[in-house]
């Protein structure tokens, strides 16, 4: 057998190719949707992918079911319990697929969502299966979460009960030696605990997980359903797009060349510009009515929490980096790329006037000017378990992901500082705010953590 894993840490996301080398026969399990790498990998070793196989409906990310199908013929594979509106076999609980000498059980598993499954796989001639990857059901120190817009027509509260029942009389029945092989790491908003780790064994979740310590059902169900980040708006979005008979991604496609008054026509028709420099660099210079989401970082993810998912987009990018943020928002279904600002840097020196800087202050200097002007609003766009492990005296929560939302909370007119944990979702922020029509906004530099290590240097 030849197992292979692949991790996307701007999503933190995992997915799995599967082979058994005595047939050359492969599946692949919750790929992401630009597929070049599977398919790369299982023509240089000479496997046919016949099977895509979906744990479930994911809700955090497009997945590249269709495109894989279409590249190889693969059949794709779901629950029985799931509908799709494209062809998919579903599978009943139990049942079994055969390889050559690597076999896959597949074990229904709701709880994340009623349509959550589980696949064990096993090796012939092995007493203790290989491995289990558990999708959004089991992760590494953490479960998932039962409160998603995925599984509209189920209360958080009975989805939670499905997931104990799941957890406890599908997985960790499992021998202790089995592997466990999630589809998410830390970082992701489907759990709130997750580890950096990326697999783990059945035997190490049942003493270190704390979701599976729970005295009995009750206990558990108030633990899972208290305490989770807030889920990014386009959660929903991907939850049916992955349902649906979608159009599908062309990795290789380079977006539109724009010149500055296509990239004008364009805003002012509605579109949005999204410049992919780091937060530093945008803050030295950018576009006005940018919004400053860096590729650097968990890009699609931001770019989901505080854009819609039904306008035009324009790229700002560094030389080179064009397709690359297309294809990260195409990992979230955010396919209205209309195009690119071509020599953004020209376009900026040639138009001065529309240029402007982003400013950003030091714990120190954040200081000083609250000290000499009262109405600064502060503001903090972390999460809420960030928020009560310590924050800044008098500032308003609100999650970087609702700030679209709850904008009229705030006074565009008061002087604006900005904070997360490190910087760069306080950059997505302060930009959205400027963009949105806030005339005095600035953000700190390190964020919370800068701040809280001055205060105690002070």
């Amino acid at each position: 057998m030849k197992f292979m894993q692949y991790y996307l840490e701007c999503l933190s996301h995992a997915s799995y190719l599967i082979a058994d080398e005595t047939t050359g026969r492969a599946v692949v399990v919750d790929p992401r949707r630009d597929v070049a790498d599977y398919l790369s990998d299982a023509e240089k070793l000479g496997w046919r992918i016949e099977l895509v196989i979906e744990t479930h409906f994911h809700a955090d990310f497009v997945s590249g079911h269709l495109e894989l199908a279409a590249a190889t013929g693969a059949t794709i594979v779901y629950s029985s319990v799931a509908q799709t509106e494209f062809a998919s076999m579903g599978v009943a609980d139990g049942e079994r697929y055969d390889l050559g000498e690597v076999t896959l059980e597949f074990r229904h598993t709701p709880g994340h969502t009623p349509e959550s499954m589980s696949i064990v796989v096993e090796r012939r001639g092995d007493e203790v299966p290989y491995g289990v990857l558990t999708g959004d059901t089991l992760f590494i120190g953490d479960v998932g979460r039962p409160d998603l817009l995925a599984s509209i027509g189920f209360t958080r509260e009975q989805l939670a009960g499905m997931l104990y029942d799941s957890l406890h009389s599908k997985l960790m029945t499992l021998p202790d030696a089995t592997w466990v092989y999630p589809a998410h790491g830390a970082g992701s908003a489907c759990g709130k605990n997750l580890s950096t780790d990326l697999w783990s064994t059945i035997g190490e979740q049942k003493q270190t997980n704390y979701a599976l310590h729970a005295a009995d059902k009750a206990t558990f169900v108030d633990l899972v359903t208290q305490g989770q980040p807030p889920a990014p708006s386009y959660f929903a979005v991907d939850a049916m797009l992955n349902r649906q008979d979608r159009a599908l991604l062309d990795e290789t496609k380079m977006p539109t060349a724009l010149n500055y008054t296509e990239v004008l026509d364009a805003l002012n028709g509605g579109a949005l510009l999204v410049d992919g420099r780091s937060p530093d660099h945008f803050a030295l210079g950018h576009l006005r009515r940018s919004i400053n989401i860096g590729l650097d970082g968990r890009y699609a993810e931001f770019a989901g929490s505080v854009l819609p998912s039904d306008v035009d987009i324009v790229l700002f990018s560094g030389p080179g980096q064009e397709l690359e943020g297309k294809n990260r928002l195409a990992r979230i279904g955010f396919d209205r790329v209309v195009g690119y600002l071509d020599r953004p840097f020209e376009v900026m020196f040639d138009h001065r006037s529309d240029v402007q800087i982003a400013p950003r202050l030091t714990a120190k200097s954040f200081d000083q000017r609250r000290s000499e002007f009262t109405d600064v609003q502060v503001v903090d766009v972390r999460n809420p378990g960030e928020v009560a492990a310590g924050s800044i005296p008098n500032a308003v929560a609100i999650p970087v992901g609702q700030l679209p939302d709850r904008c009229e909370e705030l006074d565009p007119a008061k002087p604006t500082v900005v904070y997360c944990a490190g910087g760069y979702r306080s950059s997505v922020a302060a930009s959205l705010l400027r963009q949105r029509g806030f005339g005095d906004v600035s953000d700190i530099v390190g964020g919370f953590n800068a701040w809280e290590a001055a205060q105690q240097n002070a």
